[in-house]
């Protein structure tokens, strides 16, 4: 018998995380559930949980919440960016994908609005299947990791499961490439182009990749699959990684050292975009659009620009699309009386 309604999806495209409001206490809420993650750090928890608690946590959320104030415009960047293209996707999933009942929704793995709890609530509502879909463009266990590990702990606590579809990541999807290089070019075409342009994706510990972490080499893909699609010789750019936090030792180069000898060196203008991220938050409009931007005109260069990220970008738009309407219809398609 074929079911009185079509299957109701639900397609949750899950970024990182943001505080509430840029507030020490907030802020260290944010981070402690951020930074008590063991993909996050893998220091032994005894151990790290004193570091966290005594020094951290009594420290760092000021200093962050001031970071915060300076990009904070109504709420944080990357929430008001995340749920625009949310509502960018629902509207085209709406005509790919009909006459099944799609919806789009943001998520986040730490923070508001939780992983878990949206799920939780698709799920009281009838969402019979989930496509889970990180904006994580270049998968690591930090980040794209944590996320199987949220929808796997909320999975422990349903009898009743839902199917689920995954999404690893996108880091050479054609449609991703062409993205970021229209980006550039479209940038390039009013501003000019630089001496140099930088790829400056979130940096990992050395050691998590020494174990085996693929983000490294996903990051080196990416930048090199632009850059030729740019056109661009080899002293015409470069791979950095921004965001090193303690004293471990982080992968490398790094962006802030790699500007400063540029700046030294006579390098005269700089671009820099950051393809690890689906959506301008602080690592980009302060630290490297201003931080960064500072410390290589100190060091004697003369001209930095930041390309924002994709955020609500046609192009975006039209990968995420990509990505999400095949899982959809392939899952459909499976359903006896659907087909």
């Amino acid at each position: 018998m074929k079911p009185s309604q079509p299957p109701r999806i639900a397609v949750l495209l899950v970024n990182l995380g943001t505080p509430d409001e840029p507030t020490a206490p907030a802020v260290r809420r944010y981070l402690k559930q951020f930074l008590s993650d063991t993909r996050v750090i893998e220091i032994p928890k005894f151990l790290w949980a004193i570091i966290l608690n005594l020094f951290v946590l009594t420290t760092r959320p000021k200093r962050v919440a001031h970071a915060y104030a300076s990009v904070w415009e109504g709420d944080s960047p990357i929430r008001k960016i995340l749920q625009m293209q949310v509502e960018l996707l629902q509207a085209r999933m709406g005509q790919s994908a009909a006459p099944f009942r799609v919806s789009v929704h943001a998520a986040m793995t730490y923070g508001n609005p939780g992983l878990p709890d949206v799920m939780n609530q698709l799920r009281s509502e009838g969402v019979d299947h989930f496509v889970i879909l990180p904006v994580f463009p270049q998968y690591s266990a930090t980040s794209g990791g944590a996320v199987y590990d949220a929808v796997t702990k909320w999975s422990l606590k349903q009898r009743n499961l839902p199917n689920l579809t995954l999404v690893k990541d996108y880091f050479a999807h054609p449609l991703y490439i062409k993205a970021l290089a229209e980006s550039i070019r479209r940038y390039q075409a009013e501003h000019g182009k630089p001496d140099k342009l930088m790829f400056s994706f979130h940096g990992i510990p050395q050691p998590y990749a020494d174990k085996g972490d693929p983000y490294p080499k996903r990051c080196k893909c990416t930048a090199a699959q632009v850059a030729q699609a740019l056109g661009l010789k080899d002293d015409e750019w470069i791979i950095s990684f921004q965001s090193r936090f303690g004293k471990q030792e982080w992968i490398k180069p790094y962006t802030d050292v790699v500007l400063e000898e540029w700046g030294k060196s006579g390098v005269r203008s700089v671009q820099v975009v950051s393809p690890a991220f689906s959506a301008d938050c602080l690592e980009t409009l302060e630290e490297l659009a201003i931080e960064n931007r500072d410390n290589f005109l100190k060091a004697g260069g003369q001209e930095y620009h930041y390309i924002p990220a994709l955020n609500a970008d046609e192009g975006h738009l039209d990968l995420l699309e990509a990505i999400a309407t095949p899982l959809v219809l392939g899952w459909v398609g499976t359903l006896d009386g659907w087909t």
